[in-house]
């Protein structure tokens, strides 16, 4: 194989090269009017009945004894219990799986176009293998170009990555466009929706084995309805999608199997609407017994995003299969007074210069058990910080807290965190999905309880059956 070199004077866009192919943590919202302090009484104030909005949970209400977790495990997919499960056989469609009273319509005309992925924004380099030849592409030193677009050939993928040992799991479907603008490099993927999704299935949800076949099948029509829910969000940018945690997890066909693939095929054009709009399908890892509602980001409920159980009916949680059900993280007192400060800003709250920190308490809870609101006293005041953005406060070698599902308490110099859980907590627990599939739930049982009433619609183009 011959490598070239090539310092990129114009755009190109790699087409056709049909190369095809888990917490996105942070949705992108309006700002709200109103302010963190309104919001946190407004919760306070209206915790469903019955419901105790503590000071502390206490340790042994809060969990069992925690997991010997690695300390600051990188909050990763290959950190978490996603391993492969060995294939055992060739599906063949459940009777029984898809969800009663599936309307089928004609897809809008708004929707009948490919998505549009921003695979790599802003990057220096980037290598491309065209014709069995590599090429280095590089922007220095030229401040924007034209993009020009390329076909290629029919049935084959387009192979491209940063760096050159990433190109043997490269495998794209559909048409990519490169763009230089500072000296840096941008790849959209333009692909069908389909396709795209037989790129995300087997990252957001793992590649799993035939009893969990409806697992994939959720995985599925979630990542469908985003996908649906995001298109033209970004249109100023040209892109509808990020291939990262910042929408969904999309990296080409590299890992699709059999199955994900033919749980991408049997659920093709479905979706779950609300009053016939696209739902917000917000998921994440594992919910460590009890999903949470959007007052994680302080704002205004969803219908169909309630705070829900995962108690299995035979006793523990359906997302007990996680490596993420129980976690420990352990900070100095050095570390903390360390990270507080460099992590303020990223956190979203304003502090005053401290040289140390000399309490931290959970001043309250939402009502599924994660933290509402965290006050840090320092030798300078303290400053309170509100539920799913504590998790930034304690990052350490770029990554957070699992989740905002823990308790904390110091000890002989050190201040030792408690949680459950991985992710934000909002809508689909995917270990749990993989639980309840196991146990011979079909999808639409599945989505149905993570997704509280919502509808099933499926979208076909002209002409289809």
């Amino acid at each position: 194989m011959e490598f070239k070199e090539l310092l990129v004077l114009c755009g190109l866009a790699f087409a056709g090269a049909t190369f095809a192919d888990s917490d996105f943590d942070i949705p992108e919202f309006e700002d709200s009017k109103t302010t963190l302090q309104e919001n946190v009484q407004r919760l306070v104030s209206q915790q469903p009945a019955g419901v105790v909005v503590e000071k502390e949970l206490p340790p042994e209400q809060n969990m069992d004894e925690p997991e010997n977790q690695p300390e600051n495990q990188p909050l990763d997919e290959s950190s978490l219990n996603f391993a492969p499960i060995e294939e055992k056989s060739t599906t063949e469609e459940s009777v029984s799986s898809t969800p009663q009273g599936l309307v089928s319509m004609n897809i809008p005309d708004s929707l009948n176009r490919p998505i549009r992925v921003a695979l790599f924004m802003g990057v220096k380099n980037l290598f491309l293998v065209e014709n069995g030849d590599t090429t280095q592409l590089s922007a220095d030193g030229f401040k924007s170009f034209t993009p020009k677009k390329i076909e290629g050939a029919k049935g084959k993928c387009i192979v491209i990555a940063e760096t050159r040992w990433q190109l043997k799991n490269s495998c794209y479907p559909g048409s990519a466009t490169i763009t230089a603008k500072n000296g840096k490099l941008d790849v959209v993927n333009t692909v069908e929706v389909e396709e795209y999704l037989r790129g995300v299935v087997p990252y957001e949800m793992g590649k799993l084995d035939q009893q969990r076949f409806e697992a994939l099948k959720a995985q599925a029509v979630a990542a469908r309805t985003y996908a649906y829910k995001h298109f033209n969000s970004r249109g100023d940018a040209g892109f509808d999608v990020y291939a990262d945690t910042r929408d969904q997890v999309y990296k080409g066909l590299a890992s699709a199997t059999p199955l994900t693939d033919e749980a991408v095929k049997q659920t093709a054009g479905v979706v779950m609407t609300y009053n016939h709009k696209f739902i917000t399908a917000y998921y994440h890892s594992t919910c460590g017994g009890q999903t949470e509602t959007m007052a994680t980001w302080q704002k205004p409920d969803l219908p169909y995003l309630k705070s829900v159980s995962d108690k299995a009916e035979k006793g523990g949680n359906w997302c007990n299969e996680s490596s993420y059900t129980k976690w420990e993280r352990k900070f100095t007192d050095k570390e903390i007074n360390t990270l507080f400060r460099q992590n303020a800003s990223e956190a979203k709250v304003k502090i005053k210069d401290f040289n140390k920190v000399l309490k931290i308490e959970i001043l309250n809870k939402l009502s599924s058990g994660r933290v509402l609101t965290m006050r840090v006293t320092t030798n300078k005041g303290s400053f309170d910080i509100w539920a799913d953005k504590t998790r930034w406060l304690f990052k350490k070698n770029g990554s957070i807290l699992p989740s905002s599902f823990f308790s904390i308490t110091h000890k002989e110099g050190l201040w030792i965190v408690e949680g459950k859980g991985f992710g934000h907590g909002v809508g689909m627990c995917q270990m749990g999905v993989r639980g309840m599939a196991a146990a011979g739930k079909n999808y639409g049982e599945i989505l149905g309880h993570y997704y509280q009433g919502i509808t099933f619609e499926k979208y076909q183009k002209a002409g289809q059956k």
